[in-house]
This record gives C-alpha cells, structure tokens and sequence, in this order.
C-alpha cells in the first residue's frame, strides 16, 4: 500500500466534507456511477444544489403550503416508509385516513341520513378525475338504462385549471368551457344553462379560479339546473372543483351555500397540501352518497395481504401526509383553521390596499372571504404606460427573491395581463409589507430606467399557465 493510494486506506479517512475526494469533482449527470460514495459527503453535495432553487416562502404564485409545524416534520419522518393503499399491512394509517373522510363530510354539511364516501389522493387533480370520472360512468349507466345510444358526453366548466383539461382528453369527453369575458371573468347560470344538453355528465364551479382567486356561485348555477330539470327533465349533478375553496369557506364563510347542503352537489375535491395545511402530496374527494359512486370504480385486492376496496389512481402512495391531515385537524379544529385563515385574508387585503395605493393598478380581487381565497389580482390600469409591463414587474421583484407571476387571463380575455399573490400561512404581514416595499423600489426604478420595449408573456421565464 502507498501513502498516495487514497482509495485503498478511504475507509479510514475523515476527510473534511468539502475536501474530501468524493467533492473533487462535479457530480454525475448524464451516465450511471460506477463507485459507491460517502453518504455525507453526497448529501453535501446534494443539498448544495437545492440552494440555486427559489425560496418557496418567498414564492407567491403557489397555492401549496411551504410551512409546516415542527411536529409535522416528525410525522412525515415516521411515516416514510408507509404505503397507504397497503391497508391490511398498515391498518391505523387506513383508519385515520377514514377519519379524515368522515370529517370532511361533516365539514362540508353532508346530511347525516347520508352514507357519504371518499378517499385520500396525491393531490387535488386526481381527486377531480375521480369526480369526474364518476360522472361519466354514472351518466353512461343512466343512459343504458333507458335503452338510449352511448353518445358524446360532455362537461360544463368556467375557466378551470389544466386538470379539467386534462380529464377531458383522457377521457375522451366533450369540454364546454365557459369563457372569460370582459366584464365576466367567472361561470354564471346563464352560461351554463347555454351548454347543457342530454349528453352532458355533469357541471363543475371552481371555489377559488386559478386565475383570480374568487369563488363560482355554485348556489345559483344549483338552481338554475333545478329549473332547467323542472323544464327539461334532465337532472345535472354538480362536482364542486373545492381545491382551495374546500379549506377555507367551512371556518371564513360559514353561511356561503357550496357543499352539501345543496342537494345537487354529489361531488367534491378539495387540496389537503393548500389551504388544508398539510405538507404536499395529499388531495381529497368525497361523494355525497355511496350510490354517488359506481361500484366498478371500486377494485378489490387481496395480494398486499387482506381484500381491500381501492379508489384512488395510484396504487403506492406515502401514508404521512394523510396522517399530518389528521393531525391539523385535530391540533387546529374549526377554532385554529379560522383564526389562520383569517390572518392570511387580512395580509392579502393588506397587500392589496398598498397595491391599489400605488396608482398605476387596478385590483381586480383584493381578499375578500365571502367571495373567494385569501389572494389578490391586479392589472395595470387601462390607458396608463408606466414604463415598464407586469412582466418586467416581475422580473424585477425576483431580484428580491420574490416570485410574483404575471399572465395572461385565458379566452376570451387573452388581451388582459394580471399578477396575482396567493396568501399562506406563513406569509405574514411584515412579510406583505416588506413585498410593499420592493414593488415600490421597483417602480421607482423603472421611472428612473423606463423599459422602451416591456417584456411580453412570451419573453418573459416561468409562471406558464
């Protein structure tokens, strides 16, 4: 053995991290190692990397949670190796996940006759393909029934986010979605009522747009569909798309009717990871009855151990984040949920007071808790030129750290740019203001260095809707 023959005496090496022969050179990218490597060292590395990311506490655009207690992290930690869907293997984790259903029923005023049913998914989007999904089979059974041919199935929408998008492809269903206007950013029972038909499976209001933050009216589109069925006969079932409205109307709008109350809502999926306050990965949908969803959506296993009933998409799944569900539940209560909440509708109300301030704006959404989440919207007031687009607002508040998305509002609104702040927990009013702050030195720079040719959407990088 030589002095210089590193390799052969590694193992009784303690080199400091960063000099260490592991960190002599670049990681791999592009071809698999060949040497096994120190853990520490790696992880070093690694971790290192994960600095060039955005600060997800300074990322506005997301409406996921990106602060978790303490005790969350120890949850998580407990639960790695917890596959969900293994409910034989792994019965409390099933249990307190039949919990969290049974309490999202009664949050969102299912009527105790009913026998209500749901599951827990990776997020929101699978969970508004079940409800979609259930739809369709219930409204192909329906025709069947009566002896009629398969038809094209269609479903009404306002401007929804791309999981509805996507549901229709896959699933090879027509989507009648209701456009943005000038003047009309939201579904209104008019337009619904314009494009429903026999073939339609179903009407989805959004409680919380992606792209303003404001809630539908899912009451009024209700009973609009009962008058048309009173009309037509044709009885329209309602999935309410709740991923951020579901956690947030329970304890900041209590007399606002959305859910279950309204008997032509069979369907709701609400977003655990966003205003449910759980760390990401875990979604909710839950059906008002069990009649609500078709039996040959349910799959039955036996080969993890027991006969076990399936719904969701994906068949491994981690167990933590249902279980921190649970535990936000029962650490906050109605109690904690509301006075959280309510602290976030007053930073984005706040923000928006200094935003519309500030003179070159109007805000389209300011945060207020009857009418949608705790965000805000803004535009740049028509026939103003300030000297620089959203765009570049954007671009300059990133300097900053903050990610502020500016886009464009879909058909047939294509011709308005807004930016939009979602509120969180963990985004409090000194950070709101300290947000107030670098919009105003990043105004003032633009009067000082005009932008001649503004960015566009685009030129300009990330926030793709």
């Amino acid at each position: 053995m030589t002095l210089h023959n590193k390799n052969a005496i590694r193992h009784k090496l303690h080199d400091e991290v960063y000099a260490s022969a592991d960190l002599s050179r670049s990681l791999p990218k592009y071809k698999f190692p060949e040497p096994e490597r120190d853990p520490r060292a790696i992880y070093a590395a690694v971790h290192d990397e994960l600095m060039l990311d955005g600060n997800c506490r300074q990322n506005l655009a997301t409406f996921c949670q990106t602060w978790e207690e303490p005790e969350l992290h120890k949850l998580m930690d407990e639960c790695i190796d917890k596959n969900i869907v293994d409910k034989d293997e792994y019965p409390q984790t099933a249990e307190i996940e039949a919990r969290c259903v049974h309490m999202l029923a009664d949050l969102w005023n299912s009527p105790a006759a009913a026998n209500a049913i749901g599951c827990s998914t990776t997020g929101s989007s699978e969970a508004a393909m079940l409800g979609g999904l259930a739809m369709k089979r219930r409204w192909q059974a329906k025709r069947k029934a009566a002896g009629q041919p398969p038809g094209q199935p269609n479903l009404v929408t306002g401007p929804v986010q791309i999981c509805w998008h996507k549901f229709t492809r896959y699933w090879d269903v027509e989507h009648r979605e209701i456009p943005m206007e000038p003047g009309r950013l939201l579904m209104t029972p008019e337009e619904v009522i314009k494009r429903c038909d026999e073939n339609t499976i179903g009407v989805v209001p959004t409680l919380g747009v992606t792209f303003t933050g404001q809630y539908e009216p899912v009451q009024a589109v209700s009973a609009a569909l009962d008058q048309y069925e009173r009309s037509t006969g044709l009885s329209i079932p309602i999935h309410v798309d709740a991923a951020s409205g579901g956690f947030l109307a329970p304890f900041c709008a209590p007399e606002l009717l959305w859910d279950f109350r309204l008997s032509r809502v069979k369907s709701i999926n609400a977003s655990g990871h966003k205003f449910g306050l759980s760390p990401l990965g875990v979604g909710w949908v839950i059906w008002h009855d069990q009649a609500d969803l078709p039996e040959e959506m349910i799959f039955w296993v036996n080969y993890l151990g027991g006969n076990m009933g399936d719904i969701a998409l994906n068949f491994s799944r981690p167990g933590g984040q249902a279980i921190c569900q649970y535990y936000n539940f029962v650490r906050l209560g109605k109690e904690g949920y509301r006075k959280i909440h309510t602290a976030c509708y007053m930073t984005a109300q706040y923000i928006a007071s200094e935003i519309d301030k500030m003179g070159f704006f109007d805000v389209i959404y300011g945060g207020d808790m009857n009418s949608g989440i705790p965000a805000l919207c803004w535009t740049i007031k028509a026939g103003t030129h300030p000297g620089f687009s959203l765009y570049d607002l954007s671009d300059r508040l990133r300097s900053r750290g903050w990610q502020v998305p500016a886009y464009t509002l879909p058909a047939n609104c294509r011709a308005i740019t807004v930016q939009r702040v979602l509120v969180r927990h963990g985004v409090t009013r000194d950070l709101g203001s300290l947000l107030v702050d670098d919009m105003k030195r990043a105004i003032s720079h633009f009067k000082q260095h005009p932008v001649h040719v503004p960015l566009t959407g685009e030129e300009a990088s990330g926030f793709h809707h």
